[in-house]
């Protein structure tokens, strides 16, 4: 059996990483570099790294950062906002990213997952899907970091991004976002059991328990999270040896 991945996720903005609750309400988390290459060394199986302000000027601050984290680091990592053509996966990928996360620009023109596992391979495309649920069940994807209600329906458009040739899905729970009461369990188990590619779960890791409950209840691939990290609330090496004596299969 795989061996399930603990992946650190940080957002910059204008060069420094930070961190909301609910997609806002942002705070400082430090060096992005700094940080990544601390998460590296402290055993992380990936690193996310995301430019959530990806004007213009952002994306050039945000490509001199990748190279600098490529020179750092001895794990994979992906990055991703503001990709909405080729160009901008040529330019990551020879920055020295492994994988680039497309969210915005997917549900805006899906060929946009054709085309970049055409041209670089399913392993390089990770869609990512921002959704929330109603007060009826319903999951809607987000666009623009939650911001835009798009009417597509979490499954259906997981299923499609999947069809296209995406090789992840990291799945994004609006309404767990940095609340820190555990992932949303339910559509990641049915996300994994319906689809064959890796499922990303994120949104709402706040204890060791919640990482061990996507993995036994979500059957999520990788868990994905932010402040517990970065203000030091679950060091990454306890969390695994935390893992492995549930019984789950990480890399120590």
């Amino acid at each position: 059996m795989l061996a399930k991945r603990i992946i650190p996720c940080l957002d910059v903005k204008d060069g420094e990483t930070v961190k909301g609750t609910n997609f806002v309400n942002l705070r400082s988390a430090g060096d992005p570099v700094e940080l990544g290459k601390a998460y590296s060394e402290q055993g992380a199986d990936e690193l996310t790294f995301l430019d959530i302000t990806a004007s213009h000027e952002g994306r050039k601050t945000f490509t001199e950062m990748v190279s600098r984290v490529a020179a750092t680091v001895n794990i994979p990592f992906t990055v991703g906002g503001g990709i909405g053509e080729l160009k901008d996966v040529d330019r990551l990928l020879n920055a020295g990213a492994d994988k680039v996360s497309i969210n915005s620009a997917a549900l805006r023109r899906p060929e946009l997952i054709d085309e970049i596992t055409h041209h670089f391979g399913s392993q390089v495309c990770v869609v990512a899907i921002d959704a929330y649920k109603d007060e009826s069940g319903n999951w809607t994807c987000y666009l623009n970091g939650g911001r835009i209600p798009t009417g597509r329906g979490l499954f259906e458009w997981a299923h499609e991004a999947q069809e296209r040739g995406a090789g992840e899905i990291l799945f994004t729970s609006m309404n767990h976002d940095g609340v820190k009461a555990g992932f949303a369990n339910d559509a990641l188990r049915r996300l994994s059991d319906e689809l064959s590619i890796p499922i990303i779960a994120s949104g709402g890791a706040g204890v060791k328990e919640h990482f061990r409950d996507t993995f036994l209840h979500g059957h999520s691939d990788a868990a994905l999270a932010a402040s517990v990290f970065h203000f030091g609330e679950i060091p990454i090496p306890e969390l695994k040896q935390y893992l492995h004596a549930n019984g789950i299969n990480v890399r120590l």
